[in-house]
């Protein structure tokens, strides 16, 4: 290259470099300025604003009782977490001088009711940028919480679920987890219905002017969740509550079950159990408290489950409702004597099968169940759908369980036709009892009657599910009758309605002692089957009884009485005429001829945003005063039974939503 060339290309290439370098200098000296000269006023700076990512929880659907009554809804709540690391770098560099972190620690423990140290704990965690400090906090806390502007501290949006009735159910309904999954329960097995789809936002905060609602933009808005309706009619279920109470603190019991269903579709009516729990406070319970024995509980049903054997056996033309059975009392079954519950005070003797029944002679059933035989026993054990799941839609049932019958002799085909050696649960025997009672179709059982969008549109309806057909209609009919006989005549006498016919079944089976591994002559589970009308039933329904203590624990003197009470209850609202004499031993505090009634609220403030006005309860029945308190968005504690007569906070007062309201009733002219 000559030398005119090269200084031809150096004069060009130096208008290239120079330019190049007048950058990297720039660059440099912005670099300078920024990571040393301004680096602690950037570093505040990029504390009080920055830009957070985040999913969305959508709402999750309510559910309703069949009249449309809210047992569940959620309630957008808050979680609060800190960044330590840039909290103690802004206090160490003076840039924030409101408060010590001691201070910070006790402000904080202060609203959200909790330990001092424990937040202080959490804070001094100075090698990191995030710790949680409290889940599910109300907005009202919150929003207190932001108005300290205190840097690092942010929020994120939860929903509590809340449960407007309580205890009601609570078993049945299942719970949610912290995360908006349903983990029990109908939550659980419609957790993705009730759930809904999560959106998205990227929000900028500035703790300069912190809110609990920050989001600058939704880039995709959740979509809320379905709403379920269940078939649970809260008549009955307030029958079924107030006769759990009057059992469980009449029996001392272990634990008490009941169950009613419509014979006809397989829908449940109404279920509980005592002990309950609040949903709502879920968090202080064990699985085992929160167990929903209707469809879970593992027993062997003693004498409820004769209707089965008897069914099979008139099914299968072995015996007739007048074939006759000797029994003096006991029956020798290859070296094993079983004997009746009453066979040292009162023996049989000569007695045809509906008089066993009556009677409930375990050595009568025994008997027919050896002339059935093996082969068409577990055929009908089987068909009823022992063994197996009914497939109701609630999480957690159980399949009971069978003795094989590979391993069942002569001696265990006796026991177990008058309801021992096999486990069942209360929700497989009340289905195989409504199989009876409605001429011999067996229905699924199901709790959900229809899924709806949040605006009201149906997504799907559940209807009756047709299992198979068990026994002919002329069997179901003789069983029936039998049934009938059991009232009029037999141990099932105290749930006689004048002018209905009821069908019924008594049970008091021994427990297996777990020390002996034999039966136990002191420990019992009594129950009692029943369903009216017997020729048109429109219920039938089961008490379970686990373990009562006292002098009494038969199923007939137990379970009759509250069994009449839930029926004639029943059929009262369902409008089926009974005898104008009829006494009833229902107690509806809303048919009270003179009650006291909720007076006007004047309230004594103006509701802020999340606050709400608490409403007077003066002579609501229990049912009522819960549905005015859901829809007040407020929680509650029921004490005592019959109408209010006292109610904290008083009519009137501001407070914040889900503030729990304590409520006492009493049945008038009894002192509170």
């Amino acid at each position: 290259m000559s030398r005119r060339h090269e200084d031809h290309y150096f004069s060009r290439e130096k208008w290239v470099y120079i330019p190049l370098t007048l950058v990297m200098v720039l660059v440099i000296g912005r670099l300078f300025l920024f990571q040393v000269v301004q680096a602690a006023e950037l570093q505040a700076k990029g504390l009080i604003r920055r830009t957070v990512d985040q999913s969305l929880l959508p709402a999750r659907g309510k559910i309703f009782d069949s009249a449309g009554h809210v047992l569940a809804q959620s309630m957008p709540v808050k979680g609060v977490s800190a960044d330590p690391k840039q909290l103690a770098g802004m206090i160490d560099k003076k840039q924030y001088t409101k408060m010590s972190v001691q201070e910070i620690a006790g402000r904080l423990a202060g609203i959200l009711g909790q330990n001092t140290q424990s937040i202080l704990t959490q804070l001094e965690k100075t090698n990191l940028q995030w710790v949680s400090l409290a889940h599910q906090v109300n907005i009202q806390k919150a929003e207190e919480i932001a108005r300290l502007k205190i840097p690092g501290i942010t929020f994120s949006d939860e929903e509590e679920r809340v449960y407007p009735m309580g205890s009601v159910a609570a078993s049945a309904l299942g719970i949610v987890d912290m995360a908006g999954h349903g983990v029990e329960g109908i939550e659980a097995y419609y957790d993705k219905d009730l759930y809904g789809t999560p959106g998205f936002s990227s929000t900028e905060t500035d703790t300069g002017r912190q809110s609990v609602v920050d989001a600058s933009s939704v880039n995709d808005p959740p979509i809320p969740g379905d709403n379920l309706t269940l078939t649970l009619d809260p008549t009955i279920q307030y029958l079924i509550d107030q006769n759990l109470d009057i059992l469980e603190a009449q029996t001392k019991a272990k634990n008490v079950t009941i169950i009613a269903m419509d014979p006809k579709t397989g829908k449940i009516l109404g279920l509980d159990t005592r002990p309950s729990f609040d949903p709502n406070h879920y968090t202080s319970t064990t699985p085992e408290q929160r167990k929903d024995r209707a469809i879970s509980k593992i027993y062997e049903p003693g004498s409820t489950f004769k209707i089965v054997t008897g069914s099979a056996a008139l099914e299968e033309g072995t015996i007739t409702p007048n074939s006759k059975f000797n029994d003096p009392g006991y029956l020798n079954v290859d070296g094993r004597v079983i004997k009746n519950w009453d066979s040292s005070t009162q023996p049989l003797g000569k007695a045809t099968f509906t008089q066993g029944m009556e009677r409930s002679s375990n050595v009568v059933l025994a008997q027919v169940g050896l002339k059935l035989g093996m082969s068409s026993f577990y055929k009908y054990l089987r068909a009823f759908g022992f063994g197996q799941k009914t497939g109701v839609d609630i999480a957690g049932e159980e399949s009971g369980l069978l003795v094989p019958q590979d391993k069942a002799g002569p001696v265990e085909l006796a026991t177990m036709s008058f309801g021992q050696a096999n486990m069942v649960t209360p929700i497989q025997l009340l289905t195989a009892i409504c199989a009876v009672a409605n001429g011999g179709t067996l229905y699924k059982p199901y709790i959900v009657d229809k899924i709806t969008t949040p605006d009201g549109q149906v997504v799907s309806r559940n209807k009756p599910a047709v299992v198979r057909r068990v026994i002919s209609q002329e069997t179901a009919t003789e069983m029936t009758q039998v049934l009938e006989n059991v009232v009029r005549k037999g141990t099932g006498y105290l749930a006689a309605i004048p002018g209905i016919n009821v069908a019924a079944k008594t049970g008091t089976a021994q427990k297996v002692d777990p020390k002996t591994g034999r039966y136990s002559n002191k420990d019992y589970i009594a129950s009692f089957a029943a369903y009216a009308p017997a020729e048109n039933p429109k219920i039938a329904l089961l008490i379970v009884i686990d373990s009562p203590r006292g002098p009494v624990h038969d199923g007939g003197p137990l379970g009759g009485p509250r069994a009449q009470a839930i029926l004639e209850g029943a059929l009262r609202h369902f409008g089926v005429p009974v005898a104008q004499n009829t006494q009833s031993t229902v107690t509806l505090p809303g048919n009270t001829p003179v009650r006291p009634s909720p007076k006007p609220v004047v309230p004594q403030g103006t509701p802020a945003v999340g606050e709400t006005v608490v409403p007077d309860l003066t002579g609501l029945t229990m049912r009522q005063a819960g549905e005015t308190l859901g829809k007040a968005e407020l929680h509650f504690n029921f004490q005592g039974v019959g109408l209010v007569v006292r109610q904290s906070p008083a009519p009137g007062k501001v407070v914040p939503k889900g503030t729990r309201v304590e409520v006492k009733f009493a049945v008038l002219g009894q002192s509170p």
